[in-house]
């Protein structure tokens, strides 16, 4: 029952605290957002309507009754650098330390639908992940890692479908049915023209092969969540947790509109559909953050697409520290600061968490700051008593009344981007781009000006000229060695097969009608590269070039 303080008390307060000595450091009482927050909260500060329990509508409170109570999270480190073979032994080093999902990091070629052998891949293979250019190299990354057992998430967007179908076809290899598969492909294109950048197609032919594999995967991989909408590079890019939150949800829900336009019924897609949130170091707002963004998917999933399945009204999403409050000053300091997310992260309630390492800044994680980050998540399992409770926060007027905020904040934004048309003509205007790069502006003004403190950086920096910490360096002989593996792959690979293939998929891109997965999956299983495949899809889509915005 709530009781609201009586006036003449609450007055008495405010006078108390006008009175009452004020820091004079200039330091900003705002969230690193720069929302301004109030002194006190009470429950006079919240919405007045029923109280909410966790794994009822709208799911404020989380999406499982038992919460934590019931199953901890997942715990996943992002792991992939040098070669199939080099990443393949992380993984397995880290499933023997406990970890319960693996998280593949791909290094910029792949990302980017190139083959290590192609001139623009020279210099840059294995350095922000593993070097996958055909099914021979993902039947390497997981040699005696059963697939049927074993969550895989994978972080790739513009050949999200290519790196899936070699997925499936190592699957097939092991025995295991399409139908056992359990993991997560990122495959959320519209945040790459909004944030992170790494599109190859336009707009168009790009949102195709997104529904595409989505389409095919309700049918033949129902388990498998197909697309991972992605608000963690909007959020490294400079956004505040208000436009994380709406341009994320924003391009959730147009997966959704272009699978309606598909024909596919809302509830036979929309329970695979997953969320990919930053957990920044404010810790209140980003609970809040979690908190609302349940609320509006459940909210805009019945009422506006009137789905009736409760598993799609469910937003779940996985979570992974921020990387760009990680410093290199200080580095140790990380740990600390990857603890504060990740708790945040924890009391948001969500499924699963990768925790940064504190080296990540430098470079790749060596074994044993990895090992840190994942005993950091082991700690807050085991030890803390967090996940003794559901939703321990519930009911706080301060996290309560900043949930009520960031929707308030997201339903602007969605009025916004509507008035555009939608996010794809918002993107091709540029809106969320100069938003989110007038955000970043502000927040390094107030860096400059100490209205914002990081320790280590503007203020506390005794210590910063301590020796550097040890970083994990990619041996250059790796790079040569991938380079020949690859040609050795089309060298011994049934020529006739894979131009067969390859044709076919051209062919069939050009049909605007054609699922292209199983297309994609014949090139896969005739060892076609990844280039190859891309390459085909490029000469019926083009290439997009994005147009400056001032």
């Amino acid at each position: 029952m709530k009781v609201r303080y009586a006036e003449e008390t609450f007055a008495q307060w405010q006078r108390q605290f006008e009175t009452a000595p004020k820091r004079s450091d200039g330091v900003s009482s705002t969230t690193v957002s720069g929302a301004d927050i109030e002194p006190l909260y009470t429950s006079a500060s919240l919405s007045e309507g029923p109280e909410e329990l966790p794994g009822e509508f709208p799911y404020t409170r989380g999406i499982h009754a038992a919460g934590y109570r019931g199953r901890l999270w997942t715990m996943r480190q992002f792991a992939g650098f040098a070669t199939a073979a080099e990443t393949n032994r992380r993984y397995k080093y880290l499933l023997e330390n406990g970890q319960t999902g693996l998280s593949v990091a791909f290094d910029m070629p792949t990302l980017m639908g190139q083959d290590s052998d192609a001139p623009t891949s020279r210099g840059e293979l294995g350095h922000c992940g593993v070097a996958i250019d055909s099914l021979d190299d993902m039947e390497t990354l997981f040699r005696g890692i059963p697939l049927a057992q074993v969550s895989t998430s994978m972080t790739i967007n513009s050949p999200a479908a290519v790196l899936l179908c070699m997925y499936l076809a190592v699957a097939e290899k092991q025995g295991a049915s399409m139908k056992q598969l359990n993991g997560t492909l990122q495959n959320d294109i519209l945040k790459e023209f909004i944030a992170q950048k790494e599109f190859i197609f336009p707009p168009q032919p790009s949102m195709r092969l997104v529904v595409d594999s989505i389409e095919y995967c309700a049918k033949e991989v129902p388990r498998w969540n197909t697309v991972s909408i992605s608000g963690y590079h909007i959020r490294e890019a400079g956004s505040t947790a208000a436009q994380e939150l709406a341009f994320t949800l924003a391009d959730g829900f147009a997966y959704v509109d272009a699978c309606l336009e598909r024909g596919l019924k809302i509830d036979d897609f929309a329970p695979r559909l997953a969320y990919f949130f930053d957990a920044h170091i404010d810790f209140f707002e980003e609970i809040a953050k979690f908190r609302a963004a349940r609320r509006i998917w459940a909210r805009h999933l019945r009422d506006r697409y009137g789905a009736q399945d409760e598993r799609s009204l469910k937003l779940r999403f996985h979570t992974q520290t921020a990387g760009v409050s990680l410093t290199a000053q200080q580095p140790e300091l990380n740990i600390a600061r990857t603890a504060t997310e990740a708790l945040a992260a924890v009391l948001g309630g969500t499924q699963s968490l990768h925790t940064n390492a504190m080296d990540e800044v430098l470079g790749l994680p060596t074994d044993k700051s990895a090992r840190i980050a994942l005993r950091t998540q082991q700690m807050l399992a085991f030890e803390s008593g967090v996940a003794n409770t559901v939703d321990p926060l519930g009911g706080s007027y301060f996290v309560e009344a900043l949930t009520d905020r960031m929707e308030a904040e997201a339903e602007a934004y969605f009025e916004r981007i509507d008035a555009y048309g939608g996010v794809i003509p918002a993107i091709e205007a540029g809106f969320m781009q100069k938003e989110i790069a007038d955000a970043a502006f502000r927040h390094q003004q107030e860096l400059e000006t100490r209205q914002r403190l990081i320790v280590g950086v503007n203020e506390f920096t005794a210590g910063n000229e301590e020796d550097e910490i040890e970083i994990l360096r990619i041996p250059r002989r790796l790079e040569q060695e991938q380079v020949e593996r690859v040609r050795e792959v089309r060298r011994r690979r049934d020529q006739a097969q894979a131009a067969r293939a390859v044709t076919q998929l051209r062919k069939a891109a050009a049909s605007p009608r054609e699922n292209l997965m199983p297309y994609i999956l014949d090139a896969v299983r005739a060892y076609c590269t990844e280039g190859e495949i891309m390459g085909a899809m490029v000469d019926v889509f083009g290439l997009y070039t994005e147009k400056a915005v001032i």
